[in-house]
Formats: C-alpha cells, sequence, structure tokens
C-alpha cells in the first residue's frame, strides 16, 4: 500500500501541522474501503523501474529523461506497465522516452490559468480535485514550496505515485486520497486550485465556502468550470445528463457564479479567461479506453451536447479572501 508516513513528517513543522490531528486516522479508514484494483494498481507502481532521471523538466511540461536513453525493450516495459494503470485522462507526461497522450491536453488549460496567477514562487497550494496531478508538476515548475493534491480516487493516486516515481521521487508535490468536504479548515494555504470540479457539487455554494475556509487571509482562489452564456440570474441544472455525464448538477452564467463567490464572501472577483472545450483538447487516444468529447456532442452540430445543451464552455474565475 502506499505510504503516507513521508508526507505527515514533511507537514509536521509546517502551518499544516493541525492537519495531523485528523488526516492519518482519516486515511487509515480511508485504506479499509478502497476500491478492489487498488492494491493491483499499487503493485504496478512497485513494479515500475527504478530509474534517475538526469533531466526534468517541469517548468514547460512534465518530462523526465536520461543522458543515455532507455532501450527499446526498456521503453516497451515501461510502457506495458503504465498501460496497465488507464486510462489515463489529465496529461501530457513525458517520461524516459515515453509519450503518455492523455485524453485532455491539460497544458492548453495551464496555458490559459497562467498568466493571470499571483506568482506561485513559494507558495503552499492546495488543488482539489487533482486528478492524476499533471497541474501540481506544472505548479511545482513554476517554484511552489508545496502543492497538496486532493482526489479521491485510487486510480489517479497511484498514476500520481508512478509519475513521482519517474520524475526521481520529487517530494514537492503530495496527492491525498480524500475529498475537500473531509478536510478541516486549515486557513494556511496561499492558493487554492479548483478546476473542473464545481459542476459534479450538488451544493456549489458549500464547495466555495469550503474553498475559503482552507485560504489564509488574502489568498487566492483559482476556479474553473463549466459556464453557459446569461445574466446573473442564468443557471442550467441539467434533468438527466449532460454530455453524457449523470454527475453534473449546476452550470451557472459567468455573472451568476461571480455573485455566488461574492456571497459566500469573497472580494476581488473576476473572470479572466472564457473558452470553448476543442476537439484537440479532449480526444480519445491510444491510452483511453472509453469515449470522449467527439461522442458528447450531437454529430450534427457540434454547437451542442448530445442532449441538446450547450457544448462545453469553460470559463477561469480568479477571487481573493
Amino acid at each position: 500500500m502506499i505510504d503516507f508516513r513521508p508526507f505527515y513528517q514533511q507537514i509536521a513543522t509546517t502551518n499544516l501541522s493541525a492537519w495531523l490531528e485528523t488526516l492519518p486516522l482519516q486515511l487509515k479508514q480511508w485504506e479499509k474501503q478502497t476500491h478492489g484494483d487498488y492494491a493491483k494498481w499499487v503493485k504496478i507502481v512497485d513494479f515500475l523501474p527504478h530509474l534517475t532521471a538526469d533531466q526534468i523538466d517541469l517548468k514547460t511540461a512534465v518530462k523526465s529523461a536520461r543522458d543515455f536513453p532507455l532501450s527499446d525493450g526498456e521503453q516497451q516495459r515501461l510502457v506495458y506497465h503504465l498501460k496497465q494503470l488507464m486510462p489515463w485522462r489529465k496529461g501530457p507526461y513525458h517520461l524516459y522516452g515515453v509519450h503518455i497522450d492523455c485524453e485532455w491536453r491539460s497544458d492548453f488549460k495551464w496555458d490559459r490559468v497562467l498568466p493571470h496567477l499571483s506568482a506561485l514562487q513559494d507558495r503552499t497550494i492546495l488543488d482539489v480535485g487533482c486528478g492524476s496531478g499533471y497541474h501540481m508538476w506544472r505548479m511545482v515548475g513554476e517554484g511552489a514550496k508545496m502543492v497538496v493534491g486532493i482526489d479521491p480516487t485510487e486510480l489517479f493516486l497511484c498514476q500520481f505515485e508512478a509519475v513521482r516515481k519517474l520524475l526521481n521521487n520529487d517530494r514537492r508535490a503530495n496527492l491525498i486520497p480524500l475529498g475537500i468536504e473531509q478536510m478541516q479548515p486549515l486557513g494556511v494555504f496561499d492558493t487554492v486550485f479548483s478546476m473542473g470540479v464545481l459542476y459534479h457539487r450538488k451544493s456549489p455554494l458549500d464547495h466555495l465556502s469550503q474553498l475559503k475556509d482552507q485560504l489564509r487571509k488574502g489568498g487566492e482562489l483559482v476556479l474553473e468550470t463549466l459556464v453557459i452564456d446569461g445574466d446573473v440570474n442564468t443557471v442550467l441544472v441539467p434533468a438527466d445528463r449532460y454530455a453524457k455525464m449523470k454527475n453534473v448538477y449546476f452550470i451557472p452564467s459567468v455573472a451568476c457564479l461571480i455573485n455566488w463567490l461574492q456571497k459566500v464572501g469573497f472580494c476581488h472577483v473576476r473572470c479572466v479567461d472564457e473558452a470553448m472545450t476543442t476537439l484537440e483538447e479532449q480526444r480519445k487516444t491510444d491510452w483511453l479506453d472509453n469515449e470522449s468529447l467527439i461522442d458528447f456532442l450531437d454529430p450534427e452540430d457540434h454547437s451542442k451536447t448530445i442532449e441538446g445543451y450547450p457544448a462545453p464552455k469553460r470559463a477561469v474565475i480568479i477571487a481573493n479572501k
């Protein structure tokens, strides 16, 4: 099983130390009810070769390499093990010559978000719903002191640990398999990211309040989510599914979302980016054995989902506590 003790030691002398009052017991309880394939996925991570990278790039990509490349056979074995952890949704990763071409070009989103952020140098960051951790490594590449990701999905945890192992076991980023509703209000993070989470929450205002509870005074929230066109009172509540997703509850307009954030106490709320999700950004690859965006859109009219709703449009909102 994955050992969280190094993380406990890491935060024991930081302003995250109060988390140790609840976290170890929570993770012990989590381990008792994990996915049936969790043990298998952990073994796959253990089977990965112990390689030492001579070059690591987290500034322009998530990439590791050696001065002397792996042989074809070594690369094939690495691909074989990593493909046992499919589907790979957020990426891409470039590890010792192996290109993990994930469903999402998460670098596209990062390039849209990064210019609007307060400098991440020396910041302590929380990434809520971090998936396999792609954006966490890019935050480290921007000089973050510590990045903590939370996501309860066991497969994402094992994907993250696989990538970490192939990045010289870098400990500046850590993934904790919990949801934000399980976190005590720490109030210490300099920056909190919530990207692609809000529309999955049955109570979006509660989610925004939980994000605020993790920030220090003056800290920065980076919220990225689905939006629709409309005024301050416009919210889409899908009757059943949205783009084949059954767990989509509220999709607000940008004006409505700004109102929500102000209502729960955020200040300096501003929308810094809006973009339609393209078929270049989310698509099927050899690292995904599921459907992707092309299957979620009306085949006759890509401006609509297959259910007839407006096609996915995403906005980035930045606010302060």
